[in-house]
This record gives C-alpha cells, sequence and structure tokens, in this order.
C-alpha cells in the first residue's frame, strides 16, 4: 500500500473503482442497453421482396427493382434474376464458365423439412416454375416447412457469381451441401436442391405481417449482410469477434486432420463436385497459400476489385480458418470435449470477442440460449454454434461463463430495468429460430414480438434500449442487393436488420453499407471501446456515400462498414 495514500484511502478504494466502472459505462447516446435477436437463414429478398416503406423513403428489393409485381408474379425485369448453367470440371473457380440458362426452374425439393420427404421433389411445388424468383405462399402457407437451401462456404461464393447472382441454382444442383455428409445418396447431379433456393415470401400480400408492423413504425436497414459467405458458425463467430475462428493445436495455430481441409476442386468426370466438403468433411482453409485448393480463385478474384481488400483479403500464413459450420470444444457447463479427426468442433479460440471487450471496460452483458438449461452436452436443439461466447477459453475458463445463461432467464431479467445488462443477445431455440426446414419464420416472428412486448412493458427499460433483430446468414436464398467483398471471407448476400427502439427513425430505410461488424461497432461507439484487434473488421472506416444512383448502396471509400447510427435519431 501506498502509504501517503493512508487508511482513508484504502477504505475510499473501492468506491473509486465502482466510480471508475461506472464511468467506463458511460455512453455517447441515450441508449443503455442494446439486445440483439438473431434468427436463422433469411435473406432480406426472402422476407422483404415485396416491402413498400411510407412515402419518402425508398427500399431495393424484388418489387422495387421489378423483379416481381406486388402479387409476386414476375415482374416486368424479371430476366434480371434469371439463372444460369455452368461448367467447373477442374480447380475450383467463384466464377464458373456459363453455357446456358435454365427455361424453367428445377422443381423445389423439401431436404431438411420437417414431415416431408427430401429424397423426392416438393410435389407442393409446380415443377415449370419460371426462372427467377418465385412466392412461396402461392404453394403453401406461410407456416409451412419448407426446403434448406445449401449454404456453404465455397458455394456461395460460386452462387453469387461475383455479385451477378445467377448460379444460386446451379451451384445447389451440382454441388449442393458438399460430398462428405454420411449420405450415401447424394452424389453429382443429385443433390435434393432443386430451385428452392429462389422462394421468397409476400409482405405486400401479408406474408410476414409482424416484421411490415415494426418497419413501418421502426427502423430497417436494406444493405445489411451476413460477414462471411456460407453457414451459422462463422457468421455467428463473426457477430461476436469481426473475425474468423481458427485451427489450434496447444493453443497454437496448427493444421487440421486432412478430412476436414475444405478442397472445393472438382472430383474427376464431374461438373462441379468437390473432393472434400461437407458436414462431415471439409471446414477449414489456409487462404494464405495459393497453392491449397479453392484458395487462388478467390484470391484471383479480390484482385480483380477496383478497390484493395482489407488486409490484403484478412489469411494469415500458417492459419487455418474456419469457413463452415463446428461446434465449440466446450461444453456448456466449461467441460472441455475431446478432439479429433472425426470431433468437428472448433479448438479453443483466444481471439478477443465482444465479451472480453465489455467485461474489460466494466460494461454489464449477457448471452441467453434457447435450450442452454436442457442438458450437459452440446446438441441440435441447444444449438451450441450459437452460444458464441462458448467457442473462447477466456469465458469458459473464467468468471464471465456466468454470463452465458438460458433464455428463460431473459423473461426473468427483464422485468428489472435497474439490473438488466447493457448488452444482451438471445440466440432462440432451434426450433423457434425461423431455420427453413426445421423451424418455420413465424415461430421467430412471435419470439421476437414476446421480446418487444416484455421490454416495452417495462418503461423504465424501453425508454433507452435499442432492440437490433437480425439473422445469422441468408440461408442460400436468393438475394437481388449489392454485395461488397471485404475480403476472402466474404461479404455474402443481404439479411433482414430492424432497430426498435424509442431512438429509431420512424419509418427509416437505411441504405448505409452494414454487416454484423456494424453491430460490435455501434457497441464499442457507444461505450467508447477500442476496436477488437488489429485484423478484425471494426477497424474498417464508416461508408461514404452519394445521395443517389447506384453509390447509394456502394460505398465510394470500399471497403466500409457502418456502425448503425444512421438508424436512430437523439434530438
Amino acid at each position: 500500500m501506498n502509504l501517503r495514500f493512508g487508511f482513508a484511502g484504502a477504505m475510499l478504494l473501492p468506491a473509486l473503482l465502482a466510480f471508475e466502472s461506472a464511468a467506463a459505462a458511460k455512453t455517447t447516446t441515450p441508449i443503455q442497453h442494446v439486445i440483439v435477436i438473431v434468427g436463422e437463414n433469411r435473406t432480406f429478398d426472402n422476407l422483404f421482396a415485396t416491402y413498400r416503406p411510407r412515402a419518402g423513403e425508398q427500399v431495393w428489393n424484388l418489387l422495387s427493382r421489378g423483379i416481381v409485381n406486388k402479387n409476386g408474379t414476375p415482374g416486368k425485369n424479371f430476366a434480371a434474376a434469371a439463372q444460369q448453367r455452368a461448367e467447373n470440371a477442374g480447380a475450383y473457380t467463384p466464377t464458373p464458365s456459363i453455357n446456358s440458362s435454365y427455361s424453367t426452374l428445377p422443381q423445389p425439393y423439401a431436404a431438411g423439412a420437417f414431415g416431408q420427404r427430401r429424397d423426392v421433389p416438393d410435389a407442393r411445388f409446380p415443377a415449370d416454375l419460371p426462372n427467377g424468383p418465385f412466392q412461396i405462399t402461392r404453394y403453401v402457407p406461410y407456416g409451412a416447412h419448407t426446403g434448406d437451401p445449401v449454404h456453404r462456404f465455397f458455394q456461395m461464393w460460386q452462387q453469387v457469381n461475383g455479385d451477378v447472382k445467377d448460379l444460386f441454382v446451379w451451384t445447389a444442383e451440382t454441388v449442393g451441401v458438399g460430398p462428405s455428409n454420411g449420405n450415401a445418396a447424394l452424389a453429382p447431379s443429385r443433390t435434393f436442391q432443386g430451385g428452392v433456393a429462389m422462394g421468397f415470401y409476400n409482405m405486400a400480400a401479408g406474408d410476414a405481417a409482424y416484421f411490415k408492423q415494426l418497419a413501418d413504425r421502426y427502423a430497417i436497414a436494406d444493405n445489411y449482410h451476413q460477414p462471411i459467405m456460407g453457414g451459422t458458425a462463422a457468421n455467428y463467430f463473426a457477430l461476436a469477434t469481426a473475425d474468423v475462428g481458427i485451427y489450434t493445436a496447444a493453443g497454437q495455430p496448427g493444421v487440421p486432420p486432412l478430412k476436414q481441409i475444405e478442397n472445393p476442386d472438382a472430383q474427376p468426370g464431374t461438373n462441379n463436385w468437390y473432393r472434400e466438403d461437407g458436414y462431415a468433411g471439409g471446414t477449414y482453409v489456409a487462404c494464405a497459400d495459393e497453392t491449397q485448393p479453392g484458395v487462388a480463385g478467390i484470391r484471383g478474384l479480390l484482385r480483380k476489385l477496383p478497390y484493395r481488400a482489407f488486409n490484403d483479403g484478412n489469411c494469415e500464413p500458417g492459419h487455418y480458418y474456419m469457413v463452415n459450420n463446428l461446434d465449440p470444444a466446450y461444453s456448456p457447463d466449461g467441460g472441455a470435449l475431446p478432439l479429433g479427426p472425426e470431433k468437428f468442433l472448433l479448438p479453443p479460440q483466444t481471439m478477443p470477442h465482444i465479451g472480453d471487450a465489455l467485461s474489460s471496460a466494466g460494461v454489464t452483458w449477457k448471452w441467453y440460449s434457447g435450450g442452454r438449461n436442457d442438458g450437459k452436452t452440446v446438441d441440435k436443439e441447444f444449438g451450441g454454434m450459437s452460444e458464441v461466447p462458448t467457442f473462447f477459453v477466456s469465458t469458459m475458463t473464467g468468471a464471465d461463463r456466468n454470463k452465458l445463461q438460458d433464455l428463460q432467464q431473459f423473461y426473468v431479467d427483464v422485468k428489472d430495468a435497474a439490473n438488466f445488462p447493457a448488452v444482451s443477445v438471445i440466440a432462440p431455440y432451434d426450433s423457434v429460430s425461423g431455420h427453413p426446414g426445421y423451424a418455420i419464420e413465424p415461430g421467430f416472428d412471435e419470439l421476437v414480438r414476446g421480446v418487444v412486448d416484455r421490454v416495452q412493458a417495462n418503461p423504465a427499460l424501453w425508454k433507452s434500449t435499442a432492440i437490433l433483430v437480425t439473422f445469422d446468414e441468408g440461408g442460400g436464398y436468393y438475394d437481388s442487393g449489392y454485395i461488397q467483398f471485404i475480403d476472402f471471407f466474404g461479404d455474402g448476400t443481404r439479411i433482414p436488420l430492424i432497430a426498435i427502439s424509442p431512438f429509431a427513425r420512424p419509418g427509416r430505410v437505411d441504405h448505409t453499407y452494414y454487416d454484423h461488424a456494424s453491430i460490435i461497432k455501434f457497441i464499442e461507439r457507444n461505450w467508447h471501446l477500442p476496436p477488437l484487434s488489429g485484423r478484425s473488421r471494426d477497424n474498417l472506416p464508416n461508408p461514404v456515400h452519394t445521395a443517389s444512383g447506384t453509390n447509394l448502396y456502394v460505398p465510394v471509400n470500399r471497403p466500409a462498414i457502418g456502425d448503425l447510427m444512421n438508424l436512430f435519431t437523439f434530438h
């Protein structure tokens, strides 16, 4: 103890530390609480295809682009979304050579859909759908279980085809979810997909009515994107880190088991049937090494951009990056799970995440996950990939593990405004996540309604809260919006983002370019936090957009990611 500080100073120390903690938690805006609700697997056009905003606002969707009409039928510019066939018989490329066009869409399959056969075309849909987006609810109700489009890393790069977005169906038909899935029925040209990726809901005809109500009353972004090409794990990971997970051995970057390394080169004698990829196979890629399969094609595309990719692709030598789904290597109670060639788990991660930054600054947070209290192992219903802090040594071996709580605890905590966390994330049960196949979108709509109603029922909490509703990724559905290629990993397609708050700009459609790093940037700006690391995307500048034309959506200072502040007004 410093003797000059003395006994009285020692007595004051706890109070001073508490004061410093409170000072660190002061915000730059009146928003004292941010609640992030994450659904699963919907693009912006999948839900907002026919949304019409209030007078004075404009939106980029299938209706405004003339691709479909208000009643869901093909519009005057329907051909702008036409799907093509291509050829890729050797080394992987994200931009295969186009060789023909579909006359009609192949009949959608119901792969993964609860209560439906996955191995035959879905007879609820016609076999001669026009070549372009189709209204799902012309054939089945809004609450029906439908097929699950492919949404994996290398596949999505091909689907968007250099931002032409015309190979969603061809990619799904030629490779689907990949050869390594423990399903002998999967084979070249037998992927159980068809044209399912082109489906959309018709908000103008009453679909997604609650989301329309929220959009009319609060603010939405029509230029918000999934940050990583592909599926749940990588995109949830980016939501917490603005970065990508890596394979480690003994805490250091290492080389994964061969079976877990991606190889999207076409198998001999096939058109785009990958050598190694799938939910029981390829997951990692060493993207700094252009001799590795799949790497040269994407890096070559990045070099052709009219701007320089972030950190030259953001790939470090000797690092294998997680680009497809893995569960964490910790059980929910913090126990270490065994690793090995047949264990599709991401080894414990040491990179900083937003929870670490909040804790260091004395800002309270919680991560609420549906099903956390259901058991001690990660299973489908628990959804380990969506509880991102369980990937990290800092959380799972420290006091912050207590901040990982079951979704049911949220419904208790929301009644107490004085002790409600400053930042919270809600990752729902799989069954109400809105994920195509095993879940339905109305289930997620109602979960969001329940959260919003409970927050608004507590005026002391509501008056200082922003609820951000988004999705982990687009699920492989078609979307017509612009995509900014930031680095080797993405961005990917647009996904919805709704800002619900007393401070949200009423009826606003914000065109600023955003992705999941934007949520991190908003939190950092609001609570005076620095970027998470030297390579995380929260280092990117806010976009500069012009007042009209293409640059209304395309930043003139690419690559750039906004901080969501344009969704709010604090006058």
